[in-house]
């Protein structure tokens, strides 16, 4: 049998830790495609497969998680997990060829998958609801910061050593993570054995799976518009006749009934929207500072590097001001204030002092922690225990999606802008890159609205740890 208070003191490290691997690797491989494709000796094109396969291994796998943990219980699923995830980092830096390359991303990709569900299952479950702010608020750190410094540490790995190193890095970290989920993860289990959907299963991951590589290759000349307009179809297609079907089977892979529950609907919608902004800054600012300034790689890196610490310093601030304030006004103003910080981008180009672009750069870190701590807490501020599970699933599922959709939007409206911008005019890359983030920033304006439909005492179960006494804890059980 566990302690209690110990499982609390470690867990939030442990799926912080197997998190971070996950989300450094998901940014970090995209650097090294070039020196990948030298080394197996293809084209870097030919090598869109190894990104496109790990979406896949997520689009199936994520849907696949919550059914797991109840199943076979959050510890044995997030070891194995955590074990496919490493074997497979393995199995990509001894890769001989582009076909083994990317069957290891795919397992990785599967693996990866039941991390973040599952890890937030556990969360959920071990942390009453007046303390789950707090370990929430902790374990998302790892989300904002990987694809910061995923393009940084990979640049660099790959200019001094070689890029199989990328993968092999993730060995001392998921072989530490395995050792906490044996001595420190609980082992929780469903409340009930409930059948696996596999129609659901197969619709749900193929439209996804479609739709998110759709988004990833979009604007590339290698896909005709015809071509894409019938996988889009397809995609839509797939994903109506998955809601078709979850409202007329007793166990769907998904439970669409959740969203019924006003909180968790407006935390996934508006988490949604809001990314689509946030979304494509990954896109944006790389090009500003190397285009637009005319900086090197590695002096564009540390720049990004602002933002990770301000996600990291404001964990010690959101309790406090969800507390304070409440999610309403919170999500409301943050998320106004998210767009004002990226549309203060447009007014750095050439000749802007450091200090101003760091400023900007630790305001736009410190708002996306806490839009991201808040939005990430609240969607299971109304959620019951035995339900819990089904909504980690459908929130990691839908994060998902508005991940790609985020990473999309960056790719159009940065193509959108720059069209046929000469690349060595750094005036006209970086007025052309303002009007990119001018887009970013309305939109995520816009989403604003969504939050406001919140009331005032929405969330209070957690952010201020008025919690109904059924709901006061959760007990821990182990085998």
């Amino acid at each position: 049998m566990l302690d209690t208070s110990t499982i609390k003191r470690y867990l939030p490290w442990l799926v912080a830790t197997a998190l971070f691997m996950e989300q450094l690797d998901a940014t970090i491989v995209n650097t090294a495609i070039p020196s990948i494709a030298a080394s197996l000796q293809v084209t870097p094109l030919s090598l869109k497969s190894v990104v496109t396969s790990y979406i896949l291994g997520l689009a199936v796998g994520i849907p696949l998680s919550g059914w797991m943990a109840d199943r076979f219980g959050t510890r044995r699923v997030f070891f194995t997990a955590i074990s496919v995830f490493t074997i497979a980092s393995v199995l990509c830096g001894l890769s001989v060829n582009a076909h083994m390359m990317t069957a290891a991303r795919l397992l990785q990709g599967l693996g990866g998958a039941m991390m973040m569900p599952v890890g937030r299952l556990a969360i959920v479950r071990t942390f009453p609801k007046n303390e789950l702010l707090g370990a929430m608020n902790f374990v998302i750190i790892p989300a904002l910061i990987g694809p910061l410094l995923g393009p940084t540490v990979g640049g660099l790995i790959v200019h001094w050593t070689s890029w199989r190193v990328i993968f092999f890095v993730n060995v001392p970290v998921g072989l530490i993570a395995l050792y906490l989920v044996w001595k420190h993860m609980p082992d929780y289990q469903g409340h009930e054995k409930r059948p696996l959907d596999v129609l659901g299963l197969i619709l749900f991951s193929s439209g996804t799976a479609i739709l998110s590589w759709l988004l990833e290759v979009f604007g590339e000349h290698t896909l005709d518009a015809l071509t894409a307009g019938l996988m889009l179809a397809l995609s839509l297609a797939l994903l109506g006749a998955y809601v078709w079907h979850a409202f007329r089977t007793k166990f769907p892979l998904l439970r669409l009934s959740l969203f019924k529950v006003r909180t968790f609907r407006i935390s996934v919608a508006g988490g949604f929207f809001t990314r689509l902004g946030v979304g494509g800054l990954p896109f944006l600012l790389p090009l500003l500072y190397q285009l637009g300034l005319g900086l090197p790689a590695w002096q564009s890196g540390l720049l990004m590097m602002p933002a990770a610490a301000a996600a990291m310093g404001m964990k010690m601030f959101a309790p406090r001001l969800l507390a304070r304030f409440g999610y309403r006004q919170i999500l409301t103003a943050n998320t106004v204030c998210i767009g004002l910080t990226i549309a203060l981008f447009t007014l750095v180009g050439p000749g802007t002092p450091f200090y101003v672009i760091v400023a900007i750069s630790l305001a736009q870190g410190f708002f996306n922690s806490l839009q991201f701590s808040s939005m990430n807490t609240l969607a299971y501020a109304d959620i019951e225990p035995q339900d819990s599970s089904m909504a980690s699933t459908m929130s990691s599922s839908f994060q998902q999606l508005s991940m790609s959709f985020g990473l999309a939007t960056g790719s159009i409206v940065t193509a959108w802008f720059l069209g046929p911008v000469a690349q060595d005019n750094r005036e006209a890359v970086s007025e052309a890159l303002h009007h990119g983030f001018a887009t970013l920033a309305v939109m995520t304006l816009v989403s604003s609205a969504i939050f406001w439909r919140l009331r005032r005492n929405d969330g209070d179960s957690i952010s201020r740890g008025q919690v109904k006494a059924k709901e006061a804890a959760v007990p821990v059980t182990t085998p």
